[in-house]
């Protein structure tokens, strides 16, 4: 039987929700290798609205994270809420600024971010079931918040103002090129820069295939 890997989106579009890119390429690797990708999002309004043609919030104009999040996942998707550890076999967190934003507020709080409860309490039972958490480019934030408390090995890449606020969550940040990725084997975490470092979707792709694998060799 195939691995079941979740995938969980926050948003369609790299300035208000997922980095469409980084989550296709997760979904391109995960089929790739032979596993199955469940396409998870919270079902709550985003932060805010941003327009991708001039970089300005839309103001007034509200999307939800689950119906976007659809957009990319085909509408074959699952709100996180209905989901539990015992349904997968790993959990993989593209980046893009809604993972900063809807899937945690460190985009607005820094270190003292809060992650929303249905997201955190998914990754915290992965976690203590010993299934492998992925997460690509800012997402690893999530990580750091939630498990720093053990001090994971986490990477962003080699921005010294998020790895500082990695390090104040408790976590050890650990500088990463694009290419590469970072595995904290004790606490089976897996992360890699991707945008935060890439100039090119090929660059992006590299990390990201690297760590889908790994994640799913750690099942």
């Amino acid at each position: 039987m195939a691995k079941k890997i979740g995938v969980v989106l926050s948003g369609c579009g790299v300035m208000d929700g997922s980095e469409i890119h980084e989550a296709v390429l997760t979904l391109l690797a995960i089929d790739r290798a032979g596993a199955e990708a469940v396409c998870l999002a919270p079902n709550i309004n985003q932060r805010h609205v941003v327009n991708h043609l001039t970089g300005e919030e839309s103001k007034g104009e509200t999307r939800n994270v689950l119906t976007e999040s659809a957009r990319i996942a085909r509408g074959k998707i699952r709100d996180i809420a209905s989901v539990n550890a015992g349904d997968m076999d790993g959990l993989i967190f593209p980046g893009g600024f809604g993972a900063a934003k809807n899937l945690c507020d460190y985009a607005f709080n820094g270190p003292d971010c809060a992650v929303n409860p249905e997201v955190a309490r998914l990754a915290a039972e992965m976690h203590a079931a010993g299934k492998p958490v992925g997460m690509v480019c800012i997402a690893p934030v999530i990580g750091a918040k939630l498990f720093g408390t053990e001090g994971p090995q986490i990477t962003i890449g080699s921005d010294k103002n998020t790895a500082r606020d990695i390090e104040k969550m408790g976590a050890k940040h650990v500088a990463c090129p694009v290419s590469e990725f970072v595995v904290d084997k004790e606490g089976k975490l897996v992360s890699t820069p991707a945008y935060m470092l890439a100039n090119s979707i090929k660059e992006a792709a590299e990390g990201i295939e690297k760590l889908v694998k790994t994640v799913i060799n750690l099942v």
